[in-house]
């Protein structure tokens, strides 16, 4: 479903923003990618994995097809770690090209936790694509497993409605229990009042992603070996 060719796309959205032109369409990066699918270079320069870690070809996810979508970026440090620099995205389907593109620009530059990315910034950058599949109501808060499931609670309190999710990855990378990661979400919701999670009358939604990630030297060898510069 997510692929190298998304997040390629992504790349090209983001520099476009930069030197104030016109990105190239997210075919020109499917179809070169489809077409050179079997080679062993590809795959080992930016392998995208499914959140069960599932290789996925440029081919998994059409670009006429609609998603919910979050498109996040990190910070490679200068030790191999990651640092988020960014994340927004959608719950609301959206036509891949157009969601991709939007949210590419959003999650770079109005993500208010930061400041807006810089052009000089690229280099270090790594872009994330999530997909999001499998919308179900959980029966109750617990009801979802760790690594399988992204999380989106919300709940209302003296008439006002609090929201939050955390995107599958994000509970094992930070979290050692279920009620921990319930503690933090409720925190994130803007929630700031006594009542604990477990008192808040919390309605669940867990939902299942495919994920896709490329850093920008990896994007800038592909277009340079896919001949789109």
């Amino acid at each position: 479903m997510a692929t190298t060719a998304h997040c390629a796309y992504c790349f090209e959205v983001l520099l476009a923003s930069f030197e104030g032109g016109s990105a190239l369409p997210l075919s020109a990066f499917s179809k070169a990618i489809e077409a050179e699918s079997s080679s062993s270079s590809l795959e080992s320069s930016a392998s995208p994995t499914s959140s069960s870690g599932t290789y996925r070809t440029a081919a998994s996810a059409t670009d006429g097809q609609m998603y919910p979508m979050f498109v996040t970026w990190n910070t490679v440090t200068s030790r191999g770690g990651v640092r988020l620099r960014g994340c927004i995205g959608t719950f609301e389907a959206q036509p891949l090209e157009k969601g991709l593109a939007s949210y590419a620009k959003i999650a770079a530059f109005e993500d208010t936790r930061f400041n807006p990315i810089s052009a000089k910034e690229l280099p270090t950058l790594e872009c994330g694509v999530s997909l999001l599949t499998d919308f179900e109501d959980a029966a109750d808060p617990l009801d979802w497993t760790f690594g399988t499931h992204g999380l989106r609670i919300s709940f209302v309190i003296n008439g006002r409605r609090y929201s939050a999710t955390y995107l599958p990855d994000v509970p094992p990378e930070h979290f050692d229990s279920k009620e921990e990661t319930l503690g933090s979400l409720v925190l994130k919701s803007g929630y700031s009042g006594a009542k604990k999670w477990d008192q808040l009358g919390i309605k669940l939604v867990r939902y299942q992603s495919s994920k896709a990630k490329l850093g920008y030297p990896e994007f800038a060898a592909l277009k340079k070996r896919l001949g789109v510069v």
